[in-house]
């Protein structure tokens, strides 16, 4: 069949035509190998994180723009407290870390005391020692955009850093952030989960215990300077959301920028609330606790007449900014409220 004598003179073209078709074939093939729509994954990296169960080569986005991870990260530095929580929660012994500035007595939060080993400090937060991370030969640096911006490009020179935009009321956010960048996105869903599910059953607890009613909670905090009542979108605002705890009015803020109002010893009576919630950052003396304390529009709060003030760890409350911290945040909230605190649901 279809043995016709192709017509002289389109030979050639017919030809032409048949190379040109098979070429295009040919370059489509090879453009196969690098697809759009992987976050900024080549397509050298797609092939080895086929190969790689943990899926690396891998591209994060974070908000300093995208940055590749080449290999699982081993050795970690992190620079905040939140990223020292998130990090041990995983698992991870960071080989470098930042204390919380504002400790006063110094060193790494104890409610970690047991998990790290090795780790050696590279603070202060506020001006990490650039030359002691390196030193450390991390794979992997940690931090936000709103801690260590300036230091970024130095940063990043040593080794992939991972910058959230910033810290507190964002932190269950941050927590896939960073657990991404270390490939590990299932424990750190299921450790969030298993929190979040005890915080729930600690508030219904408590709503059982007051007879189907929510108490109010106030969080105030000395620190040098004026004092803080710390809202309802700030880490420990979202802590006591979780819980399902009502907040007074002067502690709720929807506006990301508000996360703390200052106030003065005269207007300590914005922290009215069933339930008051006392962290210090400082030394007592350098902040105006005493000053607070002893003023009668204090004393006249019905919390503290009667006795339903409540002294927790700064370091816990306000530093931790993670699920571990979180963790202790609930037992603090038990005993205040005299219910037991539910045992963290099995995995």
């Amino acid at each position: 069949m279809f043995n016709r004598t192709l017509r002289p003179g389109l030979g050639r073209p017919l030809s032409a035509l048949l190379a040109l078709l098979l070429g295009t074939a040919a370059l489509t093939a090879c453009g196969s190998e690098n697809p759009a729509g992987s976050a900024g994954t080549s397509g050298k990296d797609a092939a080895n994180s086929a190969a790689d169960p943990a899926g690396f080569p891998r591209t994060v986005r974070t908000a300093m723009g995208d940055v590749r991870i080449p290999s699982k990260p081993k050795r970690v530095v992190v620079l905040d407290t939140g990223e020292l929580d998130d990090v041990t929660l995983l698992g991870i012994d960071p080989v470098g870390a930042v204390a919380p500035h504002f400790k006063s007595e110094g060193g790494f939060p104890g409610y970690l005391h047991g998990e790290l080993g090795g780790t050696e400090d590279v603070g202060p937060l506020l001006e990490p020692d650039l030359e002691k991370i390196a030193s450390l030969k991390p794979d992997l640096i940690l931090s936000s955009k709103v801690r260590h911006e300036k230091v970024y490009d130095k940063l990043s020179a040593i080794a992939p850093t991972v910058f959230t935009e910033t810290t507190g009321g964002v932190w269950k956010q941050n927590l896939k952030v960073h657990a991404e960048a270390l490939g590990l996105e299932k424990e750190a869903t299921a450790k969030l989960g298993q929190y979040e599910t005890q915080a729930k059953a600690l508030g219904a607890e408590i709503r059982k215990k007051d007879g189907g009613k929510m108490p109010t909670a106030s969080v105030v905090r000395f620190i040098a300077g004026p004092t803080r009542l710390y809202q309802s979108n700030s880490y420990s605002g979202v802590v006591l959301n979780d819980i399902g705890l009502a907040r007074p009015k002067s502690q709720i803020s929807n506006d990301p920028a508000v996360t703390m109002k200052d106030v003065s010893p005269e207007e300590i009576d914005r922290a009215d609330a069933d339930l008051v919630f006392v962290t210090t950052a400082d030394t007592p003396d350098k902040t105006q606790k005493k000053d607070v304390t002893s003023n009668p529009v204090w004393k006249d709060l019905p919390a503290v007449r009667n006795g339903k003030v409540f002294e927790v760890p700064d370091e816990t409350w306000m530093s931790g900014i993670g699920v571990q911290a979180a963790e202790q945040v609930l037992k603090d909230v038990a005993k205040a409220t005299g219910v037991p605190l539910p045992a963290l649901p099995k995995k």
